[in-house]
């Protein structure tokens, strides 16, 4: 290809060139009667940046709508880096959760490693530190060699950019299914909290204010990212060069000299260069403030010379940062970045003409309207149809898998990758960075205290993509109520959600279906336990072997816990203590892990929920905590009782349990019924607890004896030493791991 400068926007058009930078015939048809003239080549490129999916959210935007997005704890709702939820006390927590998919099956190191850095400036750039980091993992079975490599690089990149920032990563959660082999999903979410006074804006507001480029230089490294995100990807050369390469060292520079600037009062907006880099940050800031801006960007800071426009307006290095400026008091913003060893330099003004204008080498290389690129971009109303294995499964009766030894059953059901320990993974991150981790990986939500308060605060992903790939609307309640019972168990009283929307190709009206149904789910759900959305990100043409990936809408939760006191374990801690169970089992095994193992796939109906029912149980467990009659509370999620009460045990204090249910055995222990809560009690509190909470019912006690028996009507199915089933537990990844 001719370079760059030599092609004329004639030979764009007559050659179709746009459409190998990801327009169509239609949108390079709009572009041109919207500017009234041909674009040229880096025109034509930030078209293909700011219309593709990944930054305008052209097919997925109609269904976003519909999601509940206010609430009075709601700061700030979705359109700015992140979401921001009161706490009280003048204080804030902002937080987002984003994808990094593509990046990370082309090259999962780099791919998970700049995954975190994005969404950790995202979050800074709110003027919020970040004390916390989550994130949300999807990979293929663990018998397979790529999907072990992938998964160990993934987890080793996460580790490497977590660690050296030294936020702590605090929890999350993996699952795996053959439908991501080709296709893994990498979610990182992080969390930051913030006084209201210093909450920033990414607005460039002010005409004649100055625009300032922070951070690393701009190579050529994830030049097209946010096109090359929008489409189905294979792992080849060419795609390997739209990865960006990441630098934790430079990132935590840039985030302290950040969180010193916001306190300027010679800063005006602040806002990640992410997707689509310069040119999303620049044109989005305008918009926003309804101004126009100017770069010149022979003063961006460049690491290879000869760099052209287009390179330099779409490359996504990382680790750099666009502020305005007051007009006068740029140099005093510089010095801040200087102080902390971080290369800043002016690189534009805000202007009043509504438009986006760059400049090279003295000439103007794109002008185009701030409102063309913000606000007409292609919204599509895309065709969906009812997914056609819907109603076959709909017609399915419950059926119970047989099962002949229940003890053997709980055994395997330990060791299934997707309920089995991930220590192997989370022992890699540091946890306690900042030293306010109160319950860190490998509890039902972590827990990180507010310095300096008594307050702490709940986080937690979850989604059971099986359950929403059976009944997308159902499945989507399921996963806001269950990440809500995650939270209610920790002690903390749940706030709002940021989504990480995960699906296949949207032009397959099966898998729009999909999508618009489970956001209906979620927002249902969302209104009914009062998490409204503040935050997300979508990330649609994920697909495996030329199938979609299941539905996978991760649900990240933050919560309050407005004392320390209140913070519930999840697991049993004393000898003698009272076991309740919550929540009827139903036969219902649809998605469930026991028809993963029996069957080898889903099929038939996802669980029922009851939303009232939910919200109802988990306010009653939340009065109880508070009261302070709960000693430990644990959810039911994959596997049912059996697997929770198992977990409960893991503590490493010799304790072990004396349980007895009643009907079907295989419903009793592994149903996956939902609205379900496993709780411990003291003695004394025996009375009041059962006259608080009337619809529990006590099942059992902890004993000292080292052993997990349970009962069904008084004959006992398992006796089984809790070593043993922690021994299988923990030892199974690291086992799929090692195997040759």
């Amino acid at each position: 290809m001719m370079s760059q400068h030599k092609i004329s926007p004639e030979q764009i058009e007559k050659k179709k060139i746009y459409k190998e930078m990801g327009l169509t015939d239609e949108e390079y048809q709009m572009a041109k009667d919207l500017l009234k003239r041909r674009p040229n080549y880096t025109e034509t490129g930030i078209f293909s940046a700011m219309w593709s999916e990944h930054c305008s959210y052209k097919s997925s935007k109609p269904l976003l709508r519909r999601f509940p997005t206010k609430g009075s704890q709601v700061l700030q709702g979705p359109g700015e880096g992140a979401g921001v939820v009161d706490i009280g006390d003048n204080q804030a927590v902002v937080f987002k959760i984003e994808s990094h998919n593509s990046p990370s099956y082309v090259e999962p190191f780099e791919g998970a490693a700049t995954g975190v850095g994005g969404i950790l400036r995202d979050v800074f750039s709110m003027g919020a530190k970040p004390i916390a980091a989550m994130n949300s993992l999807r990979f293929g079975n663990l018998d397979n060699d790529h999907t072990k490599m992938l998964f160990s690089e993934v987890v080793r990149g996460i580790s490497s950019y977590g660690n050296v920032v030294e936020v702590p990563t605090v929890g999350g959660e993996i699952q795996f299914d053959n439908q991501y082999e080709e296709n893994p999903l990498v979610n990182a979410m992080v969390v930051g909290l913030v006084s209201h006074d210093d909450m920033q804006k990414g607005v460039a507001a002010g005409v004649g204010n100055v625009v300032i480029y922070a951070g690393g230089d701009t190579g050529k490294d994830g030049v097209g990212g946010a096109t090359f995100s929008s489409d189905v990807v294979e792992a080849d050369e060419e795609n390997k060069s739209a990865v960006a390469i990441g630098n934790p060292e430079i990132g935590k520079k840039l985030m302290e000299a950040c969180l010193e600037v916001i306190h300027s009062d010679a800063l005006v907006g602040m806002q990640d260069m992410g997707a689509a880099g310069l040119t999303s940050s620049a044109s989005e800031m305008a918009a926003k403030a309804g101004t126009g801006i100017e770069l010149n960007l022979d003063l961006v800071p460049l690491r290879e010379e000869g760099m052209s426009a287009y390179e330099i307006m779409l490359s996504e290095s990382q680790e750099r940062m666009l502020l305005v400026a007051k007009k006068g008091r740029e140099q005093e913003i510089v010095d801040i970045f200087a102080k902390h060893d971080v290369d800043a330099a002016v690189i534009g003004e805000v202007i009043e003409e509504k438009t986006f204008r760059i400049k090279q080498h003295g000439e103007v290389v794109a002008d185009i309207p701030v409102n063309i690129l913000a606000d007409e971009a292609p919204v599509y109303h895309l065709p969906a149809k009812e997914a056609s294995y819907y109603q076959e499964f709909q017609a399915m009766e419950n059926e119970v898998p047989a099962v002949d030894n229940h003890q053997e059953m709980l055994r395997k059901l330990l060791q299934q990758p997707t309920i089995a320990s991930k220590e192997w993974a989370y022992k890699q991150y540091s946890s306690e960075a900042q030293g306010n981790t109160l319950v860190g990986p490998g509890s039902d939500a972590a827990v990180v205290k507010i310095e300096g308060t008594e307050k702490a605060i709940a986080i937690t992903t979850d989604c059971n993509s099986r359950y929403i790939y059976l009944n997308p609307k159902v499945g989507g309640q399921i996963a806001v109520a269950e990440a809500a019972r995650n939270l209610v168990c920790s002690g903390a009283k749940p706030l709002a959600i940021t989504d990480g929307l995960n699906y296949g190709n949207p032009n397959d009206p099966g898998v729009f279906w999909q999508m618009e149904q489970s956001i209906d789910g979620i927002s249902e759900a969302c209104l009914a336990l009062n998490t409204p959305v503040i935050s997300g990100n979508v990330s649609m043409y994920n697909q495996s072997k030329d199938e979609p990936i299941l539905p996978t809408p991760i649900i990240g939760m933050v919560g309050l816990i407005e004392d320390t006191k209140y913070v519930t374990p999840s697991h049993f801690q004393n000898d003698g203590d009272l076991i309740y169970l919550i929540g009827e089992a139903l036969p219902e095994f649809g998605g469930s892990e026991l028809q993963n193992i029996v069957a080898g796939k889903y099929t038939g109906k996802a669980p029922v929920i009851d939303l009232e029912v939910e919200a109802k149980r988990q306010s009653l467990l939340t009065s109880a905590i508070r009261e302070g009659l709960v000693v430990s509370a644990h959810d039911l999620s994959e596997g049912g009782l059996g697997v929770a009460l198992a977990e409960s045990l893991f503590t490493g204090k010799g304790l072990g349990a004396e349980v007895n249910v009643s009907g079907d055995p295989t419903v009793a222990l592994f149903s996956e019924s939902q609205s379900r809560f496993l709780v411990t009690v003291k003695p004394e509190n025996k009375e009041a607890f059962e006259k608080m909470y009337a619809e529990a019912v006590q099942i059992g006690t902890v004993t000292n004896d080292g052993s997990l028996k349970v009962s069904v009507d008084g004959k006992q199915i398992i006796d089984d030493a809790v070593a043993e089933l922690h021994k299988l537990w923990s030892e199974a990844i690291p086992n799929f791991v090692a195997k040759q």
